[in-house]
Formats: C-alpha cells, sequence, structure tokens
C-alpha cells in the first residue's frame, strides 16, 4: 500500500456520502464517568503538542487516512454496517479524552459500550469536478479529524454506478501506519460478507489498544531518572546539543521563523528484483532497514557534512502476537549514532548501524514522553514533529496486500505545517516506496530530491552486486 496524501490518491467524481458518530452516540459520551485507563504517553504527547501549537495561533491538521474501493453497486446500508461494526471492534475508535482537573489540564478517559456506538449518515451532494472534491474531503477531514475534538474519525464514500471510493480520517492519537494497513481489507471483508451472508473473518473483537495504553504506562511510569534508558537519551541528546535530532542538511529554514508549510514527496526507490536483492545482501545486517539507515547516513554526511548521523527510529510496540489486529498507536523510537566523519564505505556503515540497532533498539519500549518528563528539559513542542524520522515498514505479509492494486488502496497523510523531515519506505509487492513530508522551501525540496536519488543510487548498486561484503 503506497503512502501518500489525498491529492495523489487518483480521486474521482461522484455523489459523496459521510458517516460520523450520531448525536446519539455523541451525547452518551458526554455523560460517560471517566475510564481509570489511562491515555498513552504518545497520545497525551500528541494531544498536548496540538494544543500548543494551537495556542501559538496555529491550527496544524495531523490526521492520517485509508482509502481503498468497493465493486458496485454498492450497498449503503451494508457499508454502513460494516463500518459501524469495525468502529466497535477496535476500542480505541470508541473512546476519546477530556480536559479536568482544578486548571482543566489534565486528560481523563472515556469509552462507549459497543451498543452505544451508531452512526449518522449525510448524502453531501454530487461532485463533478475531482479537485473540487478532494478540496472538499480534505477540509472536512481537517475539521472532524482533529486532536482537540471528539468525535475525531470521519467515513466518507463517493459512490458511483461501479462501485465507491471509500475514504477515512483518525486523528493520530488512535491509528499508526500498520493501522491504516489493515482497515482495506477488514471493512472490505466486513461488507462483502454482509452481501452473502457469511461470517466475516474480523468480527470478534480485536485487543484493545486502551488496555495496551494501561499496561504501557504502568510500566513507564514504574522507572525513575536513575535508570539506565533514561541514562541513554540523556547523553544521546547532549550530544545533539540539547534538542532531539533534525534532518541534518539544510532545510533552508530561518532560525526563529514561523513553522513552515510542507510539501510531499512520493515515488519509488526500487523494483522487486532490485528490493530483494537489497534485502538479500542486508540481511546479515538486519536487514532493509538497516540498510536504509546506512544509505542514509551516507547521503546526508554528502549533502550536510556531519561526522555523525544522529536521528531517531521509530519501532513497533506490538511485541506480543495479541496486538497484531490492534488498531491504535503502536509506536516508539530508538536513538542511534552512526560515524560518518571518515569516509567510510557502504559495509562499513552497514556495520555500525547494526551494532547501534542491537544495542538501543530495546530502548523503543519506553516511551519517549516519559523519559523527557524524567529529564526535566523543556521540551515545549512547536511543530507537531518533535524529530526527524526514517521510518521502514515490509507491508507485503498484512492481510489483503496482494489486493491492494486492485482495490486502489491507500495510507493517507495529511500535509500541513511543521520543519522537520519525515520519510517513510514501504517494501510492497511491487518494491519499494518512499513518501516524505518536509518544509515547503527550494533548499529542502533540492536536498530531498538529491536524497531520494542517492538513495536510489545506493539500492540499484547493491542489487547490481556493488558494494561487496568482506
Amino acid at each position: 500500500m503506497r503512502i501518500t496524501d489525498i491529492q495523489r490518491c487518483d480521486v474521482r467524481p461522484g455523489r459523496l456520502v459521510e458517516w460520523t458518530l450520531s448525536p446519539a452516540t455523541v451525547a452518551t459520551a458526554a455523560a460517560l464517568p471517566e475510564d481509570s485507563r489511562p491515555p498513552a504517553y504518545i497520545q497525551e504527547s500528541h494531544i498536548r503538542t496540538a494544543k500548543c501549537v494551537r495556542d501559538d495561533g496555529l491550527f496544524v491538521p495531523t490526521w492520517l487516512g485509508s482509502a481503498f474501493d468497493l465493486p458496485g453497486p454498492v450497498d449503503l446500508d451494508l457499508l454502513q454496517e460494516a463500518l459501524r461494526a469495525w468502529t466497535v471492534r477496535h476500542e480505541t475508535l470508541r473512546s476519546g479524552f477530556r480536559w479536568t482537573g482544578r486548571s482543566g489540564d489534565e486528560l481523563r478517559r472515556f469509552t462507549l459500550d459497543p451498543a452505544d456506538v451508531s452512526l449518522c449518515r449525510e448524502v453531501v451532494g454530487d461532485f463533478s469536478d475531482a479537485d473540487d472534491l478532494v478540496r472538499h474531503l480534505q477540509d472536512r477531514f481537517d475539521a472532524v479529524a482533529d486532536a482537540l475534538r471528539w468525535p475525531n474519525l470521519i467515513y466518507t464514500a463517493v459512490v458511483r454506478d461501479d462501485g465507491a471510493s471509500v475514504y477515512m480520517a483518525f486523528d493520530h492519537s488512535n491509528v499508526d501506519a500498520y493501522s491504516l494497513h489493515r482497515i482495506a481489507a477488514e471493512i472490505h471483508d466486513l461488507y462483502t460478507t454482509g452481501l452473502t451472508g457469511a461470517e466475516p473473518d474480523c468480527r470478534v473483537p480485536a485487543a484493545s489498544y486502551v488496555d495496551f495504553c494501561q499496561i504501557e504506562r504502568a510500566d513507564a511510569d514504574g522507572i525513575d531518572d536513575r535508570h539506565a534508558i533514561v541514562g541513554r537519551w540523556r547523553e544521546f541528546i547532549r550530544r545533539c546539543d540539547g534538542k532531539l535530532p533534525g534532518f541534518p542538511v539544510d532545510l533552508g529554514l530561518e532560525p526563529g521563523g514561523r513553522l513552515p508549510r510542507q510539501r510531499m514527496l512520493c515515488e519509488p526507490l526500487a523494483d522487486a528484483d532490485e528490493a530483494a536483492a537489497f534485502e538479500a545482501y542486508c540481511r546479515p545486517y538486519g536487514g532493509s532497514l538497516a540498510g536504509l539507515l546506512a544509505a542514509t547516513a551516507l547521503t546526508v554526511h554528502e549533502l550536510g557534512g556531519q561526522p555523525v548521523y544522529r536521528t531517531v527510529v521509530p519501532f513497533h510496540t506490538r511485541m506480543k502476537s495479541r496486538w497484531g489486529d490492534s488498531v491504535g498507536w503502536y509506536v516508539g523510537g530508538a536513538p542511534i549514532e552512526v560515524p560518518v566523519g571518515r569516509s567510510p564505505d557502504f559495509p562499513d556503515t552497514l556495520r555500525a548501524v547494526r551494532a547501534e540497532l542491537r544495542a538501543n533498539r530495546s530502548l523503543a519500549r519506553m516511551p519517549l514522553a516519559r523519559v523527557l518528563s524524567l529529564l526535566g528539559a523543556d521540551f515545549r513542542p512547536t511543530s507537531p514533529d518533535l524529530y526527524s524520522i526514517v521510518s521502514y515498514l515490509d507491508a507485503r505479509a498484512i492481510p489483503g496486500a496482494e489486493r491492494w492494486a486492485e482495490l486502489k488502496a491507500h495510507a493517507l497523510l495529511r500535509v500541513s505545517y511543521g520543519d522537520q523531515v519525515c520519510v517513510w519506505v514501504n517494501r510492497l509487492p511491487e518494491g519499494l516506496w518512499l513518501a516524505s513530508r518536509y518544509p515547503d522551501t527550494d533548499t529542502a525540496a533540492k536536498n530531498l530530491g538529491l536524497y531520494a536519488e542517492r538513495l536510489r543510487d545506493h539500492i540499484a548498486s547493491v542489487a547490481r552486486g556493488g558494494p561487496a561484503l568482506p
């Protein structure tokens, strides 16, 4: 499934229908007592960051979404039931937060029972122009799938005689990239079995991300500032001049300037054969992730001249199989430092990355927001991204992957404002796909274009039998 924005996923005209949680559901939620299960640290950090940025006078949409097709003609009643069944299956989608406490700055959870969840359907109207439809969808998703409101999810379908295209948006607090990749297959299964009367594979409730939040937070609250993980982060941040690391190339930003708009880059990196050869070469050193980080380290040194590449590598935190089909934000980060200042070659850098990942990957299990609170540093967020990332996901084994091209399935990112560079590389049946959002400056566009070009060169060189392993 390619990661992209809504402008690049081939939205076609048709009749727009939308679903939101019904007024009755919203009224029930407003009267619910507190759920004792706390927010995950990553959820709370996300919501507080959104509030800080909003208080600074800037509205920064950060929703994530899913897009896929259903063959037609589509039965909207059955689609609505499929959407409702999928929503109640994942507890985090019927759970939200309120600001409470004496000063109104404490986050407390509430959670609806499945029986209290219903959807409200509205026929918005007919759109004959695709660009007008894209603008409407983005504006609507911005307004509804917002971190500082609830409900913060919305489902839509663009209906045509030959089928429908489904577009869904969620505040990031409820979903991660892996969650987005599972949506198309699950809802397609629920809808098609509704047509046939069979029992769908995904009718039973999934493991609850809300339960995971409670477990993870209890573990995180059990450490103090003397813990080894906190010490490792303390030293890493000190070597980053007291900050979390950005992308170490010139992005054309003015120090102290306003948060810039962002631009998106989406393009293929390698075909299936090249991706397989690259993985085979890098497998003794940690696989394609290690290879991409090594290639990134060499490339940013070439472009920016830094002698050490420092970054935070995202890893999933679905350590137990029970969380495998659960929708939620199961992501942590691990710091790595890769020396590149003395003209190392690709194998040398690959070995350095492997050593860093082996030593530090376990740090991703401890929420960074908890670590920062223990460090006592002033990390008041001014951007929705606390640091730059290079993320890798081999998506080929995710259920439904073989049908993504047929269903025109995409994972959607909202590109709005930010001063960091975020890169996602997916291994798909057709090869490697890169998506990145970065500051919308001419300098950043030039350097991100060069970065993607050099990354492609490294992969192709390895695939052709380039830098030999010692």
